[in-house]
């Protein structure tokens, strides 16, 4: 069965002015009646060569989940070839394409696609997605990598590269945030088996952007997720009630805290809550790479921040089965 890809969807659309059904909101999640409108989030932004950019990690991450960093030590070169290699790819033919699409009974994200997981009221999402991990090698399937263009695989390794000394700068300093050693929470993630899963959001023009949504409102399952976007406005959290746009700053990182760190800094770390609008006109891309413990890994909150006082506030449990429960709308 072939399956509808939202970059289709979207030519025809675009041709006639509207969209399909399934990609309208309910009125409670549509963007034009729940944005603040004209106001741009001031999420911190902190520059990673500052001495105190440690204590500004932890406190944007207890207060906020999410902050954007400069100064990270990317080349903004390497990035923008990262973005150019991405969008090469999703301007191939649709059969080039489909050649690395996650097969149908496949229990893993890896590949192209469009739909992730259940649909709430049967809603779908304005997006296309590519997924592949990066990190480590052993987790790698280059099946899923594209072949197109011929430069893909050697920038995203080296972006890879880049991007490892950047996670374990920001899990160093999260640990010592809570008062722990400098590794307690990369070990509480799996260590060096830490995967590294880089996703590509292809978010085409939509004629109806108040009334769909890219990507609807979650948190992220991983523990934490390092992410470049285009310069297209897209990302908007949500804080004190109401949805927000994030600004968009050019070559910076956008840092969420997910899932998997709030559980082991029981609570102390907020996993952020966000969502993906889209835009009319332009098309909108995002590289977020998710920082996964390895499927059998149990995670649960880190046993110097339990006593007394502060009992567990989440169970342990194999990371595998937590992903299982958050992509069925299970209780965890």
């Amino acid at each position: 069965m072939e399956v509808e890809r939202v970059q289709g969807i979207a030519s025809l659309s675009n041709q006639n002015g509207s969209i399909p059904s399934e990609y309208i909101r309910s009125l409670s999640e549509q963007p034009a009646a729940t944005t603040i409108h004209g106001v741009l989030l001031a999420v911190p932004v902190i520059d990673l060569s500052h001495p105190d950019a440690g204590k500004l990690i932890s406190e944007a991450s207890k207060e906020w989940g999410i902050f954007q960093v400069v100064n990270h030590g990317i080349p903004n070169e390497l990035i923008s070839k990262l973005q150019k290699v991405g969008k090469d790819f999703f301007e191939l033919p649709q059969e080039e394409k489909e050649a690395i699409a996650k097969p149908a009974n496949s229990k893993s994200f890896e590949g192209y696609g469009t739909k992730l997981q259940k649909e709430v009221e049967g809603k779908k999402g304005w997006v296309d997605h590519l997924f592949h991990r990066v990190w480590p090698p052993s987790s790698i399937n280059y099946q899923f990598w594209p072949k197109n263009p011929p430069s893909y695989r050697d920038i995203n390794e080296q972006y890879t590269q880049k991007l490892i000394e950047v996670a374990n700068k920001l899990l160093g300093y999260l640990s010592k945030g809570l008062g722990l050693e400098e590794n307690a929470i990369k070990e509480g993630l799996g260590g060096e088996e830490l995967t590294y899963m880089m996703k590509i959001n292809y978010y085409p023009p939509c004629p109806c952007p108040d009334l769909a949504l890219g990507v609807a409102p979650h948190t992220d399952l991983s523990s934490i997720t390092i992410l470049v976007p285009n310069e297209v406005q897209g990302l908007q959290v949500f804080k004190d009630d109401h949805w927000y746009d994030v600004s968009y700053i050019p070559n910076a990182l956008i840092i969420h805290i997910g899932d998997q760190i709030e559980i082991l800094s029981n609570g102390k770390y907020k996993s952020v809550y966000h969502r993906t609008t889209v835009n009319k006109d332009k098309t909108r891309m995002s590289w977020p790479v998710f920082l996964e413990p390895p499927p059998e890994f149990e995670v649960g909150p880190i046993p110097n921040l339990i006593n007394q006082d502060n009992p567990p506030k989440f169970k342990t449990k194999k990371f595998k089965d937590y992903l299982y429960c958050k992509l069925n709308k299970l209780p965890q």
